[in-house]
């Protein structure tokens, strides 16, 4: 992730849109609060206090389910890659088959689910990241044979880095 990355998070399908630059996400004030299973945070923002749950995720779709001071939110998070898929038309059938799978953001690998030579179906899980105290689970947008493996348990790893190249 560098500081000009930026993020845009649209709720509860509103036509309003607010982006968020990498070095604001890193430094929002945010500290987690009860167990690590319930995803809690206080939250600080303009010096005004918010309790804040995520009750759900969906990281294929980036759509999060949050609740904030006892008010309900689904929440979309795209990024400058995806408006820029967008923009361009290249979604749904129009994008070519995935023959590599790179990391998404910087974290850890957890696990690497697959090995050389496994046949793979469209929604099976290939890794887990960690990334901002999160599990990412990583999964096969196509289906196809996995020819190489670039990464193992934890191992540490960069955005865009290559992790698992498909056929």
């Amino acid at each position: 992730m560098t500081q000009d990355d930026k993020y845009f998070l649209t709720a509860n399908g509103s036509e309003k849109t607010i982006e968020l630059t990498a070095d604001q996400a890193l430094h929002l004030d945010a500290v987690p609060i009860g167990t690590a299973a319930k995803q809690e945070y206080h939250v600080i923002e303009n010096n005004r206090s918010y309790e804040a749950e995520v009750r759900a995720a969906d990281f294929d779709r980036k759509i999060f389910s949050i609740k904030v001071n006892n008010n309900f939110y689904e929440v979309k998070i795209s990024d400058s890659y995806d408006k820029l898929v967008k923009d361009l038309g290249l979604t749904g059938a129009n994008v070519a088959k995935t023959s590599s799978i790179k990391a998404p953001m910087p974290g850890l690998v957890l696990s690497v689910i697959v090995a050389v030579g496994q046949v793979i179906q469209k929604g099976d899980t290939l890794l887990i990241l960690e990334a901002m105290k999160m599990e990412n689970v990583l999964k096969a947008a196509d289906e196809g044979v996995v020819r190489s493996v670039h990464v193992e348990k934890g191992a540490s790893v960069e955005k865009g880095q290559l992790l698992i190249e498909m056929e």
